[in-house]
């Protein structure tokens, strides 16, 4: 909506600053054509009477002639010159309008939160802070400010140090007012951006701490069988988690796209409520790692601009496929020939066959009703992974058929 809004009141500006442009054409139009007339009635008036013809006879001498074509050379050359300075004032005008709207460079912390203070801020990214983990592009960290909140930073560093793109204030620009309008969304499944730092190298963006840790994190302690996940947790956090994908799919103008959709960028907060990270980031930084994982759809693997909102539905479809069996994707299960050689293969074989239930985690099996849901899950993870995007359903009907099995 902000970005719309944007766009709306620039083209509002640009019709009020061509307005003038139009109007100083017709006049210049204007008032050649009348100093033509002009010309025209005064030569005639003055031109002496033929004495071979009467005063009211049409005039034969050769210069009479000559008046239609000095006539119409005068109005081009009026419209002309109309036409030129009225493009030399829009090339102004646009010039001076451009300069005016264009995006300062804000220097030191942008907070978009009351609970935040700059300088608390400040100080606690000066300190040293917990390492929650790390990728190629920055690391992520954990920290609590001076008013006893804790927080999450993530560190991008999208750019060599003293790389021309670092350097160059249009790409700053971009990432700012992209950086803007991230921060402008609101939704209780998204983790939302709190603040941001634009350091030398990059930038410090600020979250809200997710107390149980990402997805990821929670699927290895359930492995090891150090926590209980029943089917409704499970359920829910698969629902929050396409809620999520809605809002940017079809609330957001313009639509952005996840990308980068997995079990870390899965984040939950004390009750289980997830919430997505990373939302958007690898448009907004081209050289952020993104590379092909196995939750990348089959059309991106080597042409990452055919990415659409059906390639986070596969991303999707292979989180609820963990969801529901509690396997690892990386899993050398997965890249025997028997499973299909994934786990979105395996699961849609299974399916086919008829025997969604050998997927299912063994620890969720019990109550009968229960188990028709996880049956009815397993058909929809494997219309997610369809390898045609076309044949993936939408994160709104995604919505639709997961509240369905459950109430919500």
């Amino acid at each position: 909506m902000f970005r719309k809004r944007h766009i709306l009141s620039s083209l509002a500006r640009e019709l009020l600053a061509l307005q003038p442009l139009f109007l100083l054409f017709l006049f210049s139009l204007h008032h050649n054509t009348v100093q033509c007339q002009g010309r025209l009635s005064k030569h005639v008036s003055s031109e002496p009477p033929s004495p071979s013809r009467p005063s009211s006879a049409a005039p034969s001498s050769s210069g009479y002639k000559d008046d239609p074509r000095k006539i119409i050379l005068s109005m081009v050359l009026g419209a002309v010159t109309g036409l030129v300075c009225s493009v030399l004032f829009a090339l102004v005008v646009r010039c001076v309008v451009q300069y005016l709207n264009r995006t300062p460079i804000l220097k030191g912390p942008v907070i978009f939160s009351p609970k935040i203070a700059s300088k608390t801020l400040q100080s606690a990214l000066a300190k040293e802070n917990h390492l929650l983990g790390s990728s190629p592009n920055g690391k992520y960290y954990k920290t609590m400010l001076d008013n006893g909140l804790t927080i999450a930073v993530k560190r991008l560093t999208p750019f060599e140090s003293n790389s021309p793109e670092a350097k160059r204030k249009s790409v700053k620009r971009q990432i700012q007012t992209e950086l803007e309008l991230l921060a402008s969304l609101r939704n209780r499944n998204l983790m939302s951006l709190r603040a941001y730092v634009r350091e030398p190298d990059g930038f410090s963006l600020v979250y809200d701490y997710a107390s149980t840790g990402s997805l990821a994190d929670v699927l290895n302690r359930v492995r090891e069988n150090e926590l209980p996940f029943g089917w409704e947790v499970r359920l829910r956090i698969a629902v929050g988690v396409v809620k999520g994908l809605q809002y940017l799919h079809f609330t957001c103008v313009p639509q952005i796209l996840h990308y980068n959709l997995k079990p870390t960028n899965v984040m939950l907060d004390a009750e289980f409520e997830p919430r997505l990270a990373d939302y958007g980031l690898a448009k907004l930084l081209p050289n952020l790692d993104r590379g092909s994982s196995l939750y990348t759809p089959p059309e991106c693997f080597h042409n990452c601009s055919r990415y659409t909102d059906k390639s986070d539905i596969f991303s999707f479809g292979i989180i609820l496929g963990v969801l529901l069996t509690s396997k690892d994707p990386t899993d050398p299960f997965f890249g025997e020939a028997a499973s299909g050689g994934s786990l979105g293969c395996w699961l849609r074989h299974l399916q086919q066959a008829g025997e969604s239930r050998e997927a299912l985690d063994k620890s969720m099996l019990g109550e009968e009703g229960e188990e028709d849901e996880m049956l009815m899950a397993v058909r929809i993870a494997a219309a997610c992974l369809s390898d045609m995007p076309a044949d993936r359903p939408s994160s709104d009907e995604l919505v639709h058929m997961l509240t369905q099995l459950h109430s919500f």
